[in-house]
């Protein structure tokens, strides 16, 4: 049996898990989430704890029973205590800003980069150069921070450009001078 598939998912006060027609729903503080999910894999909500049961043992059911399992979890957090990334942003004359709900990057482009924010998501500017994103969907924040970080991703030379917070950039050394 999948090890993370296993393991039950406590549902915290003040969070709402119900499942219809092969579809979970959970809503709590931060939001509602909702996610489709295959009928190979079944889930059981009782007192307080949730729980994801395969109904056979082929090799695609077994991959499905801990994925789901995570993506509830995941659901919950998001709904209680949400998701955050970091964007890090290095370059002379390299800054981002907030105008209304659209990220405007200025990145050494001729003009300056729009970014529009999807209406779940929350992006903050913290000074010129760094860039928070957060939201209640991991998803959701993985893949608009994924397409900010992509407008300008960071080369190896200067490492300019934007980056995770935690990101560790490779430095390249440059060309050396032939005699």
């Amino acid at each position: 049996m999948s090890r993370i598939g296993r393991l039950p998912i406590p549902i915290p006060p003040g969070v709402k898990v119900k499942v219809e027609q092969n579809i979970i729903f959970v809503e709590g503080p931060k939001g509602k989430l909702q996610q489709p999910y295959n009928g190979d894999v079944e889930v059981q909500i009782e007192g307080g704890i949730c729980k994801v049961i395969r109904k056979n043992e082929q090799k695609k059911t077994k991959a499905l029973h801990g994925l789901y399992r995570n993506l509830i979890k995941n659901m919950i957090i998001g709904v209680t205590e949400g998701f955050k990334k970091s964007l890090v942003i290095n370059g002379v004359g390299y800054r981002a800003e907030m105008q209304g709900k659209d990220l405007v990057l200025n990145m050494g482009y001729s003009a300056p980069v729009i970014y529009t924010v999807p209406p779940d998501i929350k992006v903050e500017c913290e000074g010129q150069t760094k860039i928070t994103v957060s939201g209640s969907s991991k998803e959701k924040v993985g893949q608009v921070a994924a397409e900010i970080r992509s407008i300008r991703p960071v080369e190896p030379y200067k490492a300019k450009g934007i980056k995770y917070e935690t990101e560790q950039v490779r430095r390249k050394v440059g060309k050396s001078g032939v005699k």
